[in-house]
Formats: C-alpha cells, structure tokens, sequence
C-alpha cells in the first residue's frame, strides 16, 4: 500500500467548512485540529508506514485525526467510521470538507487496525503522543516539574479459574503444534478430553472427588506433553506454547498423596489469570481494592497539566518500578527545560527540578536516585510503623558513619552487616531488664531493627516531608495529576477498560489517548504553529 496524500488546497464552495468556521469555538479541539492538523500531522511524517506499490491509502493526516477524536470520545472502530461520516466536525477537524468536495466521504473501520499496526511495527510506535509533546515543549509549557501516579486499566479478557487455564493451555499448545507433531501429542493424552472444545468438562460440580480427578487428569496431560516437547527444538510459536503451558501447571498446583495433583491452597505472586492475555496479572490499587489488567502510569507538569511521560505495567508491578521511565527527560537532563507560567505576563523563568507523588513513589531507591541526580523529591515517604502501639523504628537513632544504632533506653549496639549490604541491629540480652521493654517488644529475643540500603535516604525524606513548607506544596500540587487522570478515564471504553489485548496494544492504546488529551489542552492554552517552523503561547 502506497502512502495517499490529503488535499491541502482548501475549497470556497465548501459550506459545511465555511459553517464550522462561524460556530465553533475558537478553542475547541475541532477547531484546533483544523488550524494545525497539518503542522501536527503531515502525511510526510508517516512515509515509513508504507511502501512504493499497491493502491493508495487513506491519508494518515485524516487517519490520524480521526484516531485522537476516536479516542476522546472513547468509540469502537465502526462508530468512529461512523462518526467520521456523518459528523461535521469530524470532517471539518481532519480538512476533507463536505461531501460533494471530498474524495474521502467515508472509510472502514478496518482501516483503524491498519494503522495502529502499522504504527506498532514502526520504529516510532508512539509518534502521535510525541507530536503532541513537541508541540507544547516548544511552545514553552513543559517545565521541570513533574507529577506522578498510576490508575487501573481493567483487561479485555476474562480472569480464568485453574482447570481452564489448564486446559486453554493444552489447547493452545495443540493448536499451534503441526499435524506430525500434533498427532504424536494427543497419542499421549491419558484422559478422555479431547480438547476440542473450550467448555468446562461435564461433571458434579458438588462431587468433591469428581473435581479432584478432573484437576489430576488436566494436570497430568499437561505434563506429560512438556515432558514429550522437553530437549526438542520448536518452532517460536509452539514453544511459547508450551513456556505457558509450564507457568500455569507450575503456579496454581501442588502433588498431594498418592502422587495426584491438586489446586495449591495459596496464590502465586505472579500469577497468569488468562491464557488469550498472558500478561495482564491480578493488581491491587489500595489493600482494599482489586482488579485484573495493567496500570497505566503518567508524569505531568503540574504548572501547565500536560502530559509528558506516559508507562504501562501489568497490575501487579509496583508504581516506582518505572518512575525512572516517567522522569528519563529530567534525569538524561537533554532539553533542559524552562519553566512557563500561563498566568505570567513576564518571560519564563527557570525552575528547579522537582517530582511529586505519593507514597506508593516514596521508596529508599527512588529518593536516593532523586538526590543523587540532583532533583527535588516532593514524594511521600511512609513513616515507619510498628504494631500494637509499640516504639517505631525513628524512635532509634542510626549512626550509619559509626555503624550503630541507639534504643529509647540509650544502649548502643553495631550493625551486622549481611551480604546484600543491608544490616540488622539487634539488642538481645539488653533488653531483659529494660525497663521500656514493654513499649518496645514482647519478643524473648529482643528488639531488632533492621537498616535497609537506602536509609539515609529515607530518613532525609521523613524529615524534608516535616516541613509545613513542604506539606503545602504537596498538598497544592500532587491532586493535580488525579484530575488528569481522570481526564484519561472519564470514558469507560477505551479508557478505565482496554478495548485489546497484550501489553503492547494496550500501551499503544493508552499513549495515544495521552495524546488526545494533550492536545485537548493545547486548545484552551491558544497554542499555535508558527511560520518558522515553531509553535508559541498566544498572548
């Protein structure tokens, strides 16, 4: 398929243009997208999508435009075809016109998951949230603030219990395997499932017996085909296969008596929910608060409530395992920011580094990499905590220099260093006769205290978050990235539930709506393109 080119000579004649001219705002995404689609999206920019032969495409400037409405509106693919058709101010927003002046009056949905996979296999997946950042960088509204914290994004796909993951497993397997292989798996099924079909098995499912044999008879199956498949070269799909197949059987059973497996009484901490999404994972947001799927993770500036870093990780996975990721332009330090003020009629000023968040970001590592890179933390940091009301940790003082640590009592004793370079304090004897023993400990042994890699790092931070200085910016800053948030989520699909599967996808999906919301903003802000090349903050 051949790059196709929009038409960039605007039409006189063109009523349904000259009528969105007078009524839309000024300021509306419509309209903006309209004044810059163009500037934002040339057609030029996605020539590495295609190739020199075959029929010509739609135009990825419409193509593009299209997609950000799509997903402000949170539409499935035949309704944003749809709404492309038959909505003015789709049309007027992508520059086709109206219907009798338009070579693209209409186009498949298909044409959508065209090309997001052609974006997908690109070099430049997430081109579109790039174009946007851009564009507010140079116009002067990203600074070196940032804002972090996550949200849920509910699956696609539906949470399996044990015997159909099993069996999804097998399936899968067969499915995949060539016909030679394929025969020689099945001659050495041991039970009467033929694994044509993805229902359950009929049986009682009262009958507690009748549950342990048919989890035992899956369960030795699915061994008994890795246990063909093991040492044998396989094609990649097949043993992928077959790497699935091993994680479930392994993760949910455990071998009872007699030999027969049986589901373990207990939940894997990285458990694979579903065989269709093998990545997706249980998650929790609070302690209180579950779901199945991914987190999606973003960075604003808090000044301006832009967008500038967005991250996917399976539901699971901690929020700072990919702060780095969110902040990497702060800490690579490459296009050294200044700081821009909308409500400021004076020149931009320069702004130190700073990143917020709460206490889910407020690890030792993270804090010490802060420092170390020179950038303010206003990350929350949790105070130590101790059970039944007993003396916290910050009751003892740490004297990492001198390698010791001070009780209540005013007893001293070292640090005993372990291997991983983390240490345990322990008081032991001193604490029989100790007369604070009980607001300390009810342990024979004493009280222990360990010392963790980075507690300089936290203790700095327990005491910089003191500060009512410090109180008042965070409680002034940090709710700001809820909004946006919020903004990202205010459709259920598309937004709080992906509508693909996989983590690629459903990154691709989320950076895009980014996106779309950064450029939402830009609208209100009055940002436009400029002759030489630039973009600039209407004043």
């Amino acid at each position: 398929m051949t790059l196709g080119v929009a038409d960039r000579q605007g039409n006189l004649l063109d009523d349904m243009s000259a009528f969105c001219d007078k009524t839309l705002a000024p300021d509306s995404i419509f309209a903006f997208l309209h004044r810059e689609r163009d500037r934002l999206f040339p057609d030029a920019s996605f020539v590495d999508l295609f190739c020199d032969d075959g029929r010509r495409s739609v135009p990825p400037s419409v193509v593009a435009t299209a997609m950000v409405l799509q997903r402000l509106e949170g539409l499935s693919d035949r309704e944003a075809a749809e709404r492309f058709a038959f909505d003015a101010r789709w049309r007027y927003a992508a520059g086709v016109g109206s219907y009798d002046t338009s070579g693209w009056t209409i186009f498949s949905h298909t044409v959508f998951v065209d090309m997001r996979e052609r974006l997908r296999r690109s070099k430049r997946p997430d081109r579109v949230f790039e174009v946007a950042l851009d564009a507010a960088k140079a116009a002067g509204l990203v600074g070196k603030k940032r804002v972090l914290d996550s949200t849920p994004l509910y699956d696609a796909v539906a949470t399996m219990d044990t015997i159909t993951l099993i069996r999804s497993a097998i399936r899968n397997l067969l499915k995949l395997a060539d016909a030679v292989l394929c025969v020689e798996l099945r001659a050495i099924l041991s039970s009467d499932d033929d694994y044509a079909s993805s229902s359950k098995p009929q049986i009682d499912w009262d009958d507690t017996k009748a549950q342990q044999g048919l989890i035992d008879s899956r369960a030795k199956d699915g061994y008994a085909l890795l246990a063909l498949l093991q040492g044998r070269e396989l094609e990649q799909a097949v043993s992928e296969a077959a790497a699935l197949l091993a994680t479930v059987l392994g993760q949910d059973l455990e071998t009872g008596d007699g030999g027969t497996f049986r589901i373990a009484r207990r939940v894997a901490p990285d458990r694979v929910i579903s065989v269709v999404d093998p990545e997706t994972r249980h998650g929790h947001k609070t302690s209180s608060r579950g779901f199945d799927g991914y987190k999606g993770h973003a960075a604003i500036d808090p000044d301006t409530e832009i967008i500038t870093a967005v991250a996917l990780s399976p539901g699971n996975a901690g929020d700072a395992s990919v702060a780095k990721d969110l902040i990497a332009d702060l800490l690579e330090g490459k296009d050294e920011p200044i700081g821009y003020k909308v409500s400021d009629a004076d020149e931009p000023v320069a702004e130190r580094a700073t990143v917020s968040g709460d206490a889910a970001y407020g690890t030792g590592e993270l804090q010490s990499h802060l420092f170390e890179a020179g950038i303010d933390s206003k990350l929350k940091t949790q105070p130590p905590s101790a059970k039944n009301g007993l003396y916290t940790k910050d009751r003892f003082v740490i004297d990492l220099d001198a390698d010791t640590v001070t009780c209540p009592a005013q007893i001293t004793v070292r640090i005993g260093r372990l291997q991983d370079g983390t240490g345990v304090a322990k008081f032991g004897a001193h604490c029989a006769g100790c007369p604070l023993k009980a607001k300390c400990t009810p342990s024979g042994l004493g009280r222990k205290v360990r010392v963790g890699l980075h507690e300089v790092s936290l203790s700095r931070a327990r005491v910089e978050q003191t500060d009512p200085k410090w109180r008042a910016d965070y409680r002034a800053t940090r709710p700001k990235v809820e909004r946006k948030l919020a903004h990202l989520m205010r459709r259920r699909h598309g937004g709080r539930r992906a509508r693909v599967r996989g983590k690629l996808r459903v990154g691709a999906d989320f950076s895009l709506l980014s996106a779309a919301v950064n450029l939402t903003r830009l609208a209100p802000l009055r940002v436009s393109s400029t002759r030489d090349g630039g973009w600039m903050v209407a004043r």
